[in-house]
């Protein structure tokens, strides 16, 4: 973890405050004219659209009543509230839409949705195409495997199945992972996490790379955390943020103000401890109290030190 705690120090801290290239963060907007861009779009139509993941547990999924919920789409609603008190002569009403890890970037870029608030890392390759918040969560690619496996690092995969998910960062971290220590490992694609996990089960894979918390939150909710085990180091730093469109400061300055006011007022405390201390909506608890990382980096943004 000490690789990643000095990747934060010039990176993550600057992400969390919107300062790194390709960020928004802008002084107050011209309100005349902040609602020539995506919000005078929702403004007319009423209705703001909510891209959402259906297993991104615990941070965008559907829950036991298939209705779309999780801590990014919490912070989300308050962005809406932030846009609905701006646009106070329109009753807002949500749209959500389901996202992939595939389509997610151009659902933004095309104005299918407004918001996505699923697990998306901020990287720069992602910032010429979209916007993102400030840093939301800090984790990174690890291993998941068969709990009586024998492997216990990426180097044990030399030659062995893996299966990533399309359109992530961790498939792309693997593929380099695997570039540099000329493993031969065979990469199996799925669609979602779900369907990696039952690769995973059917033997179709000998591990699967995805994020740390969401292999947690999927082996929780699916309660499956005896049949598997995380091994090995984090591969790769994956700050999340949420995701909208680029060049758009009016709607940038809700999402940032919306984050800084949850930070000033340790709301955002309440609602990550709801998702990953406390117990889920299904009875599953992760148990993750907010990472150093991430609690210096809201601090940064106006949380209160403890």
């Amino acid at each position: 973890m000490r690789w990643i705690l000095q990747l934060l120090a010039p990176a993550g801290l600057a992400l969390a405050l919107g300062s790194a290239p390709g960020s928004t963060l802008s002084a107050e907007p011209d309100w005349q004219d902040a609602q020539t861009g995506r919000l005078r779009q929702i403004k007319g139509a009423g209705v703001i659209r909510l891209g959402y993941r259906e297993d991104a547990i615990p941070f965008s999924y559907l829950g036991a009543e298939g209705k779309p919920v999780g801590y990014t789409l919490d912070l989300c609603s308050a962005i809406v509230a932030t846009i609905a008190a701006d646009l106070s002569d329109v009753h807002l009403g949500i749209d959500y839409v389901p996202v992939t890890p595939l389509n997610r970037i151009k659902q933004v870029v095309d104005g299918a949705v407004d918001l996505e608030c699923g697990a998306t890392t901020n990287t720069a390759e992602r910032r010429r195409q979209v916007a993102f918040s400030p840093l939301i969560f800090v984790t990174g690619t690890r291993l998941a495997v068969p709990h009586g496996s024998a492997i216990r690092n990426p180097n044990d995969l030399r030659g062995r199945p893996v299966v990533v998910v399309s359109g992530t960062t961790n498939a792309a971290a693997m593929r380099e992972y695997d570039r540099l220590n000329a493993l031969a490992i065979q990469f199996v694609n799925a669609d979602d996490y779900r369907s990696a996990l039952a690769l995973l089960a059917a033997g179709r894979a000998d591990a699967l790379a995805a994020d740390d918390v969401l292999l947690r939150g999927l082996l929780a909710e699916t309660k499956q955390t005896a049949e598997f085990r995380l091994v090995g180091d984090m591969l790769s730093f994956e700050p999340y943020g949420i995701m909208y469109s680029r060049g758009d400061p009016a709607l940038a300055d809700a999402v940032e103000r919306t984050l800084r006011g949850l930070a000033e007022s340790r709301e955002i405390t309440w609602i990550y401890n709801r998702w990953f201390v406390r117990q889920l909506p299904s009875g599953e608890r992760l148990g993750l109290p907010m990472s150093p990382q991430l609690r210096r980096s809201l601090e940064l943004f106006g949380l209160p030190p403890e």
